[in-house]
């Protein structure tokens, strides 16, 4: 189906944070699939792992215990101060899964009729037709309608949001720490802590979707971990499994059990493969430094996207982001700057019309950070300084 604007190159190789054309060429990946590949390409223990679970088993359904389900749910909610795991096969499925345990939520507690939810102007959190329903841009949405009941609120507007978790009484508050497909919008602490307090206050579920800043993007393993913000809800996905499809509803001790047998599941969720996968990339974010690479990585490409920024002013407006969750919000020619970085060998997308997304590998080197600056500033040195009439 034609859902797809795709590039017309074939890529067929990679290692690291290079990716390599069937003609040889080599790209710099700074998208890294978007925000998955933290591995970046054909890294070797996850070449190993994953050549070894082949040989023995892929798929086994939740009917059945393997050896690496309880060991990645176990490091999941060490990691994230959660008390249980629901694993998926996706962001979006995660969060339909968080959809549904909000209102499973709020039956519990003897008020079935919290059945709408509250989110953020700008935000994305998938395609399903739950997921669909939050997403803040219409041209998602309009085309599926009639969604779920769900009430907007602007960032930063705590009055407003307190306005409407009191009046609306919904079951959930659902949030991205920082906004991806919003722009790399940091939503940041004051506002993260002041939504904390709303949701205690009114009894609404607290749902972070960490699908695109968690696992480690922001430089520490949850985006709201650096404001001291603790969700009820945590929805992860992109680069859980190095690259696999994989994501999970993470829920507080008090939320454990809500579900009970038979009412949520998935065939193929939560397998040998991916969860072997899982365990590559959590070994190494808890014990490989991985972590401490995209904090130094991050700090460094930040440095030479404001040094962009003070050389070119009337072409890059704002710096946004942590860690390697990065973008440059353009005055103009976001569009032609991100053409002009492919065309320069570095990949990039464009997100909420005028922010090139910066998301590489978490193994991506200093060289490489140093070589993408350069690059990017021969492109915006080719742009014009004033808008086109």
């Amino acid at each position: 189906m034609k859902t797809y604007a795709r590039m017309p190159e074939v890529f067929t190789n990679g290692c690291g944070a290079v990716l390599v054309t069937e003609d040889g060429r080599q790209f710099l990946d700074f998208l890294a699939g978007i925000a998955v590949s933290a591995l970046g390409h054909a890294d070797p223990d996850l070449v190993a792992a994953l050549r070894d679970q082949v040989g023995k088993v892929v798929h086994l359904s939740n009917l059945f215990r393997h050896p690496y389900t309880e060991a990645v749910a176990t490091r999941l909610c060490k990691l994230t101060g959660m008390g249980a795991a629901f694993f998926t096969n996706s962001g979006t499925e995660a969060m339909e899964c968080a959809l549904k345990l909000a209102r499973k939520a709020m039956h519990v507690r003897g008020t079935p009729h919290r059945t709408s939810f509250v989110a953020i102007e700008g935000g994305f959190h998938g395609r399903t037709m739950g997921a669909v329903s939050l997403t803040h841009n219409e041209k998602y949405r309009k085309p599926f309608a009639p969604l779920l009941d769900v009430t907007w609120v602007a960032p930063g507007d705590v009055e407003g949001l307190a306005r409407v978790l009191r009046e609306k009484q919904p079951a959930a508050l659902v949030l991205e720490p920082v906004q991806g497909e919003g722009g790399i919008r940091d939503l940041g602490a004051d506002f993260l802590r002041a939504a904390r307090r709303l949701c205690d206050e009114t009894g609404t579920l607290l749902v972070h979707d960490e699908v695109q800043c968690g696992c480690g993007r922001t430089g520490d393993f949850l985006g709201a971990m650096a404001h001291g913000v603790t969700p009820d809800v945590v929805v992860l996905a992109k680069p859980i499994a190095a690259g696999l499809p994989m994501g999970a509803c993470l829920a507080s001790a008090a939320l454990a059990d809500t579900f009970a047998p038979g009412e949520h599941g998935s065939t193929f969720a939560g397998g040998p493969l991916v969860c072997r996968a899982a365990l590559v990339f959590l070994q190494r974010i808890e014990e490989g430094g991985l972590m401490a690479n995209v904090r130094e990585r991050g700090a460094q490409l930040r440095m030479g996207l404001e040094q962009l920024q003070r050389e070119f002013p009337t072409l890059v407006r704002e710096v946004r982001g942590r860690g390697l969750m990065l973008g440059l919000r353009m005055h103009h020619s976001g569009k032609e700057f991100q053409q002009g970085l492919y065309r320069a060998w570095v990949m990039t997308n464009l997100t909420a019309g005028d922010v090139i997304r910066i998301v590489p590998p978490y193994v991506v080197t200093a060289e490489q950070v140093d070589m993408a600056v350069s690059r990017m500033r021969e492109v915006l040195s080719s742009l014009p300084v004033e808008v086109k009439s």
